[in-house]
């Protein structure tokens, strides 16, 4: 398995690969329609969604295509949401995204911002990719916010899954030029 932040900890969160244990605490995120307001993709049952979303990490996990890591708080044990270094295809352009979804108790407190970073961080320091990604929709203010905290910029407009999205962007050699 590459890409994964596995055992990485940061101030408030520690990472570690998703399980299909986290179900009964993760289908909360299916279940809240603000979870899903900037896309245009069909739903079905929140039980449904969660399980595909499971099976989707292990295939990545299975074919070296990065993966979501569970994010814990360090503070309480739960879990919080996931994020991680997904292996992603966009204009025909297959490059590493720093992507990541939270609960709708942990969003607006900054835990996304920390793992994405944490992401970010990871990725170079090992010399992953010469840069980075996150797809965000145009409409995703709050996504939009922790990409450009993340030093990363808008690198195109561009239309990913039948959605209008932005292509965020961090080189390696922007990413030391900020240490």
């Amino acid at each position: 398995m590459t890409f994964l932040l596995t055992g990485i900890e940061t101030e408030r969160i520690h990472f570690r690969e998703v399980r299909v244990t986290d179900t009964p605490e993760w289908i909360q995120f299916f279940e809240d329609p603000a979870s899903f307001r900037y896309w245009n993709e069909e739903r079905t049952i929140p039980e449904f969604e969660c399980a595909r979303w499971y099976e989707k990490q292990q295939w990545r996990y299975e074919n070296n295509r990065g993966g979501m890591n569970a994010l814990i708080e360090r503070a309480s044990g739960k879990l919080i949401g996931h994020a991680g270094l997904v292996v992603q295809t966009v204009d025909d352009i297959t490059e590493l995204e720093i992507a990541y979804s939270l609960m709708p108790a942990f969003r607006g407190k900054g835990f996304a911002s920390e793992a994405a970073l944490q992401c970010k961080v990871t990725a170079f320091e090992n010399q992953w990719a010469p840069s980075l990604i996150s797809i965000i929709s145009v409409t995703n203010a709050p996504s939009i916010q922790v990409a450009t905290r993340n030093g990363m910029n808008i690198d195109k407009k561009t239309i990913y899954n039948n959605n209008e999205v932005f292509i965020f962007r961090i080189t390696q050699e922007t990413y030391r030029s900020q240490q």
